[in-house]
């Protein structure tokens, strides 16, 4: 057991890291699992939900460095490529729709112009 303080803290903070990586780790193997028996099914739009949720899972955890980043992006194609074999088109990502009331939380700034600034007095 750590006796200096800052040794302690990071205990706390290991073990809460700890359950957080496992959780992601969790999710991530459920969806994997979801994913395969929805293979198994053959329905394709079980199998596109199911991909969808995986690739969800996969992303998460690259993003928490739960796993690496190449990683997840082969986990990623073979998905698809399973899924594509399955019969499944591929899923297209919808672009996001700017509202106008979006459009007008973010206006445009000018760029400030700064004056030259005085040189200091020389004392004698």
């Amino acid at each position: 057991m750590p006796i200096i303080k800052s040794a302690k803290k990071r205990v706390k903070t290991a073990a809460k890291a700890n359950a957080r990586n496992t959780r992601t780790r969790r999710n991530l193997r459920e969806a994997l699992k979801g994913f395969a028996k929805a293979m198994e099914s053959g329905k394709a739009a079980g199998i596109v939900k199911a991909q969808n949720q995986a690739t969800s899972a996969i992303d998460t955890a690259a993003k928490k460095n739960v796993i690496h980043k190449n990683k997840a992006a082969r986990q990623k194609a073979r998905l698809a490529s399973q899924a594509k074999s399955a019969g499944v088109k591929p899923s297209k990502a919808t672009p996001k729709v700017i509202t106008p009331k979006a459009a007008k939380k973010t206006p445009i700034k000018k760029p400030a112009t700064k004056k030259p600034a005085k040189k200091p007095v020389a004392k004698k």
